[in-house]
C-alpha cells in the first residue's frame, strides 16, 4: 500500500498541515471565546456546544475540540440555510436556524453561520457554531420534555434566518426570541457570546489571507477533505469485511409506550462501510426520536473511535460511510414529530453502533458505557419574581470494562464529552442544594475487567416551588457486558428518599416544593470477561476503595475477603464450586 499520508500531489503536504492546524485553531478559539463570555451553566460549565470551519460550499473542513456527537451535525443545518438564501449571502451576514426539519437538531440547539469573503468578493469559508440554549420556550422549561407529541409544543422554531444582515442585528428576531423564552438574559447573553465568537473567527480567518492567497486556501480546503477521505478509506479497508448485527433497547418512549428497539446492521466491504437501522421500531409518540442528521452524527462519532486518531475531522470522513434509516422509524421521524429529548436516544444510537463494532472487533471493544446521560431541569421564580432555570446534562457515568483494563470511573461518554458541573457552581447560581454527589458501590458490571461505577446526584429544592423535569433511561435494560462480563447496575430515580421514597419513572415532569429531594442514581457500565477470572487482588483493592462491598466480592467475583486480606483457599473453593 502506498504511503497515504505522504502521497505526492499538487499540494505541499507541509503547507497542508500548517493550514489544517491554523483552521483547527480558529475553530478552537471560538470555543475559548464562548467559555469566556457565555452566561449559562449548560454552555460555560457543561460545554454543550461545538464549532467548526466549513469551506465556501458548506463542506466541513475543521472541527473544534468539542462534542463528538456534533461531528456530522453542522453541514445539514448550514445546507438548510444555504438552500434558503441561495445567492443572498453577503459580508456581515450571520445566519441562524434551530429547525430540525431544515437540517438542525432540536430547538435548543441554535446553529449560527457567518460567511467569510476575500477582498475579491469570493466566498472562501463559513465559520460555524452550534450552541445549546437553556430555554426556547414551549410547554415545559428547558425544552427536554419527553412527552410532547408534536414539535409545535417544544418552543420557538427558527427557520433559516439572518440574525445579522450586512453587519446589522435583526432586532425583530432578537425581540421575538427574548419575548418567548423564560430566561431571556441568559439566552440572549449566550447568543451574543455565540455571535462574538463567530466575529472573532471571521477576523482570524481573514488574517490567514496575509499568509495564503484566498484561492490557494480554497485549493487546500478541498485537499484536506480528500486527504481525510483517503485516510478513512484506508482505515475501513483495514477492518475485516463482513456484516454484523446488534440490538439495544430504550426502556420506553417517554410518553407511555415502549420499549423501543434500536437495531443496526453494519457492513464493511473493502474501503466502505454501511450502517443500516432498518428493523428499528417506528417513530414514537414522544420526543425521544432523534432526527436523521443526529442519528448519522452519533453513528459517525462511534465509528470514529475505531479509526486512526490522526484522521482530520472533516467532510471527507463521511464519504465512505453510508447511514440508512427508513423514514418514519424511531431514528428518522417524520414531521411534525417532536425531537426535543432526542439526546438520550442519540446516546443509545451510539451504544448500539459500539455494540455492533464489538461484534466486528471483539478483541478491541469495551463493554457498554454507563447508562443514559441524565438531563435534569429545575425551573421556577425567586421571591422577587425573577426566573431561575437550572439545566444540567450529567454525563460522567463512566466507561465499560475493556479487553485489557477496567472501565474508567466517572469518565465521560466518548460521544458526549460534556464537562462536569461543580456543586459550587450549581448552588451559587440556583436555589438548589446538592446533598450527595458520589460513586455507587457494586454498580459496575462485574468482569475480568470491571465496568465503571454508577454515580448519584441528590438535589434538595430551596425555592418555594419548581417544575422538575428528568430525562434518563436504563432502569430496565441495563448497560450490556461483553465476553461473559455482567451488565452494569440499572439506574433509579427517587423522590424524597429519606421520607416517602417514591421511585419515579426514568422520564417525568413534576412540581417540587421547598425541602423536597430528588435522587438520581445513574447506571453503572458493563463488565468485560468472566468475573471469576478477575485478579483477586484487584477485587481486594476495589473493596478497600469502597467500590465493591464484601458481599458483592463474594457473589459477583467469587472472592472471599477476611480481615482485609484475600482468603486464597476459600476463594479457590468458591470459584471452583460455581
Amino acid at each position: 500500500m502506498p504511503d497515504i499520508k505522504n502521497s505526492p500531489g499538487a499540494v505541499n503536504p507541509i503547507k497542508r498541515e500548517l493550514i489544517r492546524n491554523a483552521l483547527v485553531t480558529i475553530a478552537d478559539n471560538m470555543i475559548v471565546t464562548v467559555i469566556r463570555t457565555s452566561r449559562s451553566i449548560v454552555v460555560k460549565n457543561n460545554l454543550d456546544f461545538s464549532s467548526c470551519v466549513c469551506d465556501g460550499e458548506g463542506q466541513l473542513v475543521a472541527q473544534g475540540l468539542a462534542l463528538p456527537a456534533h461531528l456530522g451535525a453542522m453541514m445539514p443545518a448550514l445546507k438548510g440555510c444555504m438552500d434558503f438564501f441561495g445567492d443572498d449571502i453577503h459580508p456581515g451576514d450571520i445566519m441562524a436556524s434551530n429547525d430540525p426539519y431544515s437540517g438542525a437538531s432540536h430547538l435548543n440547539d441554535v446553529f449560527m453561520f457567518a460567511p467569510v469573503f476575500a477582498a475579491s468578493g469570493a466566498r472562501i469559508a463559513f465559520v460555524c457554531l452550534i450552541l445549546h440554549h437553556t430555554d426556547m420556550g414551549g410547554r415545559v422549561p428547558g425544552g427536554n420534555a419527553t412527552d410532547s407529541t408534536e414539535i409545535f409544543q417544544e418552543g420557538l422554531r427558527i427557520p433559516p434566518s439572518k440574525i445579522y444582515e450586512a453587519g446589522t442585528p435583526n432586532a425583530t428576531l432578537f425581540n421575538i426570541i427574548k419575548t418567548n423564552v423564560r430566561v431571556p438574559d441568559m439566552v440572549i447573553g449566550d447568543m451574543r457570546s455565540q455571535i462574538s465568537a463567530l466575529k472573532v473567527a471571521e477576523r482570524e480567518l481573514v488574517k490567514l489571507f496575509d499568509d495564503y492567497d484566498p484561492e490557494e486556501l480554497k485549493v487546500y480546503m478541498v485537499d484536506l477533505i480528500d486527504y481525510s477521505e483517503r485516510l478513512t478509506r484506508a482505515g475501513i479497508a483495514a477492518l475485516p469485511d463482513g456484516s454484523v448485527e446488534f440490538t439495544d433497547w430504550n426502556d420506553d418512549d417517554g410518553a407511555g409506550g415502549g420499549p423501543v428497539k434500536i437495531y443496526v446492521k453494519l457492513t464493511v466491504k473493502g474501503d466502505e462501510m454501511t450502517v443500516d437501522f432498518t428493523g428499528t421500531s417506528p417513530q414514537t409518540s414522544g420526543a425521544l426520536n432523534p432526527n436523521f442528521w443526529f442519528t448519522a452524527s452519533c453513528s459517525y462519532a462511534a465509528i470514529r473511535t475505531v479509526l486512526d486518531a490522526d484522521i482530520p475531522n472533516n467532510a471527507g470522513f463521511f464519504k465512505p460511510i453510508t447511514v440508512i434509516a427508513p423514514e418514519g422509524c424511531f431514528v428518522n421521524p417524520m414531521f411534525p414529530a417532536p425531537v426535543g429529548a432526542r439526546g438520550q436516544a442519540g446516546y443509545r444510537v451510539r451504544s448500539v453502533v459500539l455494540g455492533v463494532l464489538a461484534q466486528l472487533l471483539p478483541d478491541r471493544m469495551p463493554a457498554c458505557p454507563g447508562g443514559s446521560e441524565m438531563a435534569i431541569v429545575f425551573a421556577g421564580y425567586n421571591p422577587d419574581r425573577s426566573p431561575f432555570l437550572l439545566l444540567e446534562f450529567h454525563n460522567m457515568t463512566g466507561l465499560g470494562g475493556g479487553p485489557n483494563q477496567d472501565g474508567q470511573d466517572a469518565g465521560p461518554y466518548c460521544l458526549g464529552n460534556v464537562a462536569n458541573v461543580s456543586v459550587e457552581v450549581i448552588e451559587a447560581e440556583s436555589p438548589v442544594m446538592v446533598e450527595e454527589y458520589a460513586f455507587l458501590p457494586d454498580t459496575g458490571g462485574p468482569g475480568t475487567h470491571r465496568g465503571a461505577l454508577g454515580i448519584v446526584r441528590q438535589f434538595r429544592l430551596l425555592a418555594e416551588k419548581a417544575t422538575v423535569q428528568v430525562r434518563s433511561d436504563r432502569q430496565i435494560h441495563q448497560p450490556w457486558g461483553l465476553q461473559g462480563g455482567g451488565g452494569g447496575a440499572p439506574g433509579k430515580c427517587i423522590m424524597d428518599p429519606a421520607t416517602d421514597a417514591v421511585v419515579t419513572p426514568s422520564k417525568f415532569i413534576d412540581i417540587m416544593k421547598r425541602g423536597q429531594v430528588f435522587r438520581g442514581e445513574m447506571p453503572g457500565s458493563g463488565g468485560h470477561g468472566d468475573p471469576f477470572a478477575r485478579d483477586p487482588d484487584a477485587v481486594l483493592e476495589d473493596v478497600r476503595q469502597e467500590k465493591v462491598t464484601l458481599d458483592h466480592a463474594r457473589t459477583a467475583y467469587g472472592v472471599v475477603i477476611d480481615a482485609g486480606r484475600v482468603d486464597v483457599n476459600a476463594t479457590a473453593v468458591l470459584r471452583a464450586s460455581v
